[in-house]
C-alpha cells in the first residue's frame, strides 16, 4: 500500500454548558492509493481513510474564553507540527454554535486561529439547512453518519486515544426518538449520559465529508 499527499483535517469542538462537558475532536482525511491494480482498467485502487486523531474532554464548568484558550493552543500545535506546511489550507473547526455556541463562535473567529470556523447549530429537524450564520443539521445525521462508519470499521483510532472506550460508550448509549408528530430525533437512552465526545467527532467527520477530496488534487504515489 502506499499512502497519497492528498489530507485534510477538522477539529469539532461540542460545548458543554455547567453539567456537561465541552469535547473537542480532530479527524483527518487521507486518500490511500494500493499497489494492486484492476484487471479490467489497470488502475491502481484507491480508498479515503478517516482517522481520529485526537479527542479531549475539557474541565467541567470551564469558562468559555478558557475553551478557546485551550483550542487556540491545541489548533497551534497541529500547526506548528506540519512545519512548513503550517499555512497550507486544509485546517477547520467546527462549533457547535447551539444557544450560546453562537457566542463563543464570535469568541473564537477573533481569537485568530488562522483555520476556518464553522458554526453549526444542532437541530431536531429532518433536513440539513445553510443560513447566513452557518448551518443548521439534524443530530440524527449526525450522530446516526458517525454510528454507522464505526460499525463498518471506517472510522480509525490512534493507539494511544485515552477517551476512545468512553467514546465508544456513548455511541452505544444513542438511540432513535420518535414524538408524538411522527419525528425521529437521537439521544442517549438513560437520564445521565453525556454525548458530548459523539457530537465532537461527528461535527469533524461532517465537515470533512462535506469538503470532499482535498484540496491538494490527486493522489501523488510514494
Amino acid at each position: 500500500m502506499l499512502r497519497g499527499s492528498g489530507r485534510s483535517t477538522a477539529f469539532g469542538l461540542d460545548l458543554g454548558q455547567k453539567r456537561d462537558y465541552t469535547a473537542l475532536a480532530l479527524v483527518e482525511r487521507s486518500e490511500v492509493v494500493y499497489q494492486e491494480r484492476s484487471a479490467v482498467t489497470y488502475k491502481r485502487f484507491e480508498k479515503v481513510e478517516y482517522r481520529l486523531r485526537f479527542l479531549e474532554r475539557l474541565e467541567l464548568g470551564l469558562p468559555y474564553p478558557d475553551v478557546v484558550a485551550a483550542v487556540d493552543e491545541v489548533v497551534t500545535a497541529l500547526r506548528r507540527s506540519r512545519g512548513a506546511w503550517a499555512n497550507a489550507p486544509g485546517i477547520s473547526l467546527v462549533v457547535d454554535a447551539t444557544g450560546v455556541g453562537a457566542a463563543v463562535v464570535d469568541l473564537l473567529r477573533r481569537s485568530g486561529l488562522g483555520c476556518d470556523i464553522a458554526a453549526v447549530t444542532i437541530t431536531g429537524g429532518e433536513h440539513e439547512i445553510q443560513t447566513r450564520h452557518g448551518w443548521n443539521v439534524p443530530k440524527r445525521d449526525l450522530v446516526s453518519e458517525l454510528q454507522v462508519m464505526y460499525e463498518h470499521d471506517e472510522l480509525l483510532m490512534a493507539a494511544d486515544l485515552d477517551l476512545a472506550e468512553d467514546l465508544i460508550k456513548e455511541l452505544s448509549d444513542m438511540e432513535v426518538k420518535t414524538s408524538e408528530k411522527g419525528h425521529e430525533s437521537f439521544g442517549a437512552w438513560r437520564a445521565g449520559t453525556h454525548d458530548d465526545l459523539v457530537l465532537a467527532v461527528a461535527l469533524a467527520v461532517w465537515k470533512i465529508k462535506k469538503r470532499g477530496r482535498s484540496p491538494w488534487g490527486a493522489v501523488r504515489l510514494i
